[in-house]
């Protein structure tokens, strides 16, 4: 199996990644099914890195539709250990503006029936997520926005709503009120599968439009969208270089340790079969 170290996870719009050097296309069998789509394996900016279209090339996967839990144990399995999560998003607030990037420190959840754990059927794993973002990560892709010269906001919440629909005015309304700052429909999930994969994950949020509160929301067109979309992805493939050229080596942060108290199951009740599933998460744990 080919190994990578750092991921990149492509939202809506960023569909490649530019620039990947001795590129190879790689399929990846996980016990939670298949990935979106087969994995971009190569080495940007001197490090080895793996790059997945979040809804499959050709864009053909709904949010609801996308096996988070297969995409992060894939990742993982490929040796990555920190990710970059791409995600386009619709602000909630004026100084939030299109074409702008957000660095979102919180998640707020409003999906429904979306498996956001690889633990269960006999595994019992609680991990702390107060603070669901790596700040090394964070730290990184905030430097690599100023160095590429692209304006970004650091912190604020993103919201993870259902979909696919867009939000009504009165959700719009609702969420600007509760103090949320950019709406997404996919980065919940894969925070929190990223925290149990003790991977680091941190969120480039592109915004593309206001969402539908803005007084002027009548007045964007598809056009409009589709131009941002492409804008945004050409700053994120810049961004991205960026971050990748100036991640550390090592890492210093808590993220690679997050299940070292998480496992309330007594090891001796674990099901050998579950144990055998989740053998690439576990294993230093349970010797």
């Amino acid at each position: 199996m080919s190994k990578a170290e750092i991921g990149i996870i492509g939202g809506s719009g960023l569909y490649n990644m530019p620039g990947i050097q001795r590129v190879r296309r790689v399929r990846v069998a996980t016990p939670f099914g298949k990935p979106s789509d087969a994995f971009l394996l190569g080495e940007l900016e001197g490090r080895e890195v793996a790059f997945l279209s979040r809804h499959g090339r050709g864009h053909v996967l709904m949010p609801s539709e996308i096996n988070f839990r297969a995409n992060l144990y894939a990742l993982k399995k490929l040796g990555v250990t920190r990710i970059i999560s791409v995600s386009a998003v619709g602000s909630l607030r004026e100084e939030l503006k299109p074409l702008d990037m957000v660095l979102p420190a919180q998640f707020f959840d409003r999906s429904t029936n979306r498996p956001s754990t690889f633990f269960g059927g006999g595994i019992v794993a609680h991990i702390s997520f107060a603070d669901p973002v790596c700040p090394v990560l964070v730290d990184v892709l905030s430097q690599a926005c100023a160095s590429s010269g692209v304006n970004c906001h650091r912190g604020g919440t993103y919201i993870c709503m259902q979909g696919p629909a867009f939000s009504t005015k009165a959700e719009s309304a609702t969420y600007r009120a509760w103090g949320m700052d950019v709406v997404g429909m996919t980065n919940l999930q894969e925070a929190k599968l990223a925290r149990e994969a003790e991977i680091c994950y941190a969120t480039l949020a592109m915004v593309t439009d206001y969402d539908c509160w803005h007084p002027a929301h009548d007045a964007v067109t598809v056009d409009q969208i589709i131009d941002y979309l492409n804008r945004n992805a050409q700053n994120a493939q810049k961004i991205i270089r960026a971050a990748v050229r100036q991640m550390p080596k090592e890492r210093g942060c808590k993220c690679g340790s997050a299940l070292a108290h998480a496992i309330l199951t007594d090891p001796k009740k674990i099901p050998p079969q579950v144990r055998k599933k989740l053998a690439l998460l576990l294993g230093k744990y349970l010797k």
